[in-house]
Order: structure tokens, then sequence, then C-alpha cells
């Protein structure tokens, strides 16, 4: 019932929230690599935000559950990759898509896993709200850096100590990412994963969660590469550009739950306007 009624309010705010529906259809367009007819359009993004309502459905649930609930309701495919990367010894960046539930995830590293796990989360206003969602994945055993101007030492700290990392990484939020072409259009993307990769030798995992029927099924691929090779900035460049190709990927595989509301190319804030949507009503 919980799941049904999070899935009609996300139905019913894809008719509200008419900037952020129409974000949602020009990147069912980009996954699917077509364009939309209007009632396909509607009804794929009304499929889009009932996937978002059962996120949030799906997080708050989380501390009612044992961890032996949340074991048995979710599936794991590429583990070896992180047990590879664990035996080299240099720390694990997981790089995510904002796609299905990564937060069932987290919670089965840590809670059923044992590991420690520091989550990097989008500064969000008002404060009291910022605080609330930081206490609650701290509660689900996560340590979380606010990004910042101080995040990334933080989250260097957290890779000596021997912490995995989570970054979700589709979207530059502050603008001052590194330009790449994902799905076919130029937009830039967080430097933040190759550069700590760089800095740190901490092998890069391109993984999601995906909501699978009633379970979750995270998949994680091979580590993308890290070496240097051209110098810092070109080498940051070059791993960034291949971790936009591994979250394609991801994406495609289930595009109605890439929740990704905001508009993240040139072409999107184009769109918006020539709707007659303020661009930064889609971008809050």
């Amino acid at each position: 019932m919980v799941f049904g009624l999070a899935a009609l309010g996300g139905r019913l705010a894809s008719r509200v929230a008419r900037s952020r529906a129409l974000v949602a259809r020009r990147n069912l367009e980009r996954a699917l690599g077509r364009p939309l007819g209007d009632d396909e359009a509607r009804r794929m993004v009304g499929d889009l935000f009932a996937s978002y309502g059962r996120y949030w459905a799906d997080s708050f649930r989380l501390p009612s559950l044992r961890p032996e609930e949340v074991e048995a309701g979710f599936d794991l495919d590429g583990y070896e990759h992180v047990v590879r990367a664990r035996q080299a010894g240099k720390g694990i960046i997981f790089v995510l898509p904002h796609l299905g539930g990564w937060e069932w995830a987290a919670y089965w590293l840590t809670q059923v896993e044992g590991f420690a796990l520091t989550v990097v989360v989008e500064d969000i206003e008002p404060p009291e709200l910022r605080d609330f969602f930081v206490d609650f994945r701290r509660g689900l055993g996560m340590e979380i850096v606010v990004l910042g101007p101080h995040a990334g030492a933080a989250v260097t700290g957290a890779l000596a100590r021997g912490d995995m990392v989570c970054l979700l990484a589709d979207r530059d939020i502050d603008g001052t990412g590194v330009p790449v072409e994902f799905f076919g259009e130029e937009t830039t993307l967080p430097a933040g994963p190759a550069a700590l990769a760089l800095r740190t030798g901490a092998a890069l995992i391109p993984g999601t969660v995906y909501f699978d029927g009633p379970r979750h099924r995270a998949v994680l691929r091979p580590c993308v590469p890290v070496e240097r090779r051209d110098g810092f900035r070109k080498d940051v460049a070059r791993i960034t550009q291949a971790l936009a190709h591994e979250l394609e990927a991801l994406i495609v595989a289930a595009p109605t739950q890439w929740h990704l509301l905001q508009p993240n190319w040139a072409s999107d804030h184009e769109a918006l306007a020539a709707a007659g949507f303020p661009t930064d009503e889609a971008t809050a």
C-alpha cells in the first residue's frame, strides 16, 4: 500500500511540476535515443515520477527494517570488482547516477557487510531540511559530507582511513566540472571522482541500484582505469569522459528510474525558456 501511494503521489507530481516533467521527458529521450510522442511521454514521465516516489518510500522505511530483511530483498551483480579493489588496498570510490534506490545498497554495505561508507550529498536549502537528511542518512550508518569547499579534504581523509566513498556524478551541481559528451550532447560532469582517484589511487567503480519488481538489484561495473598519462588536467578529463560512458550504460538499462529532474545541458535551459518556465524553477 505504501508503494502504491508513493507511486500515485509521484504520478500526480508529474502533472503539477511541469518544468521538472519537461526535463524528465528530455532525459528519457536522451536515454532512449529518440523523440517521444505525447502519449508515450506522459506515460513514461509518469512512470519516472512514480519511481521517484518509490525511492522516497523505500528510503524512509529503511530505519524500520532489520539487516536480514534488507539482505533478503537485495541482489548484487559485480561484487567481485569490490573484492579485487579491496585487495589492492587503496580505497574504493563508487560512482553513481541519480537512478533507482542507492540508499538501499548503502544500508546493505554498512549494516549487513559492516563497511564504513562516506557519502557526499548536495547542500540544499533550507538548512533545516539539509540537516534533517544528513541526520537521517547518518542514522542508516553512513558518514555524510555536504558538498562544499571542504568536501575534497573530507573525502580524501575518508579514503585514507579505509572508508568506501559514494559519489553521485551525473550532474554538475556547481558548474565547475569537466566538459564531456554525455548522451550525445556536451555538458559538464563533476571532476571529483577522477581527481580523487588520481590523487589517492582509489579504485573507481561505476554502479547503481535498480528497482527490480519488489526487490533491489545493485549492478557494479568493472573499475574504470585510472592512470597518469597526459598531465593531471587531461587525465581528469579523459577519466571523467570514461565515467560518462559508464553512467550512460547504467541509465539506458532503466531510463524511467533516472531521477535527474534538473536541467543538466545548455539545451535544457533553452527548452525551459522556450516553454515559458524560469530555469531556476527546475534547478532548485
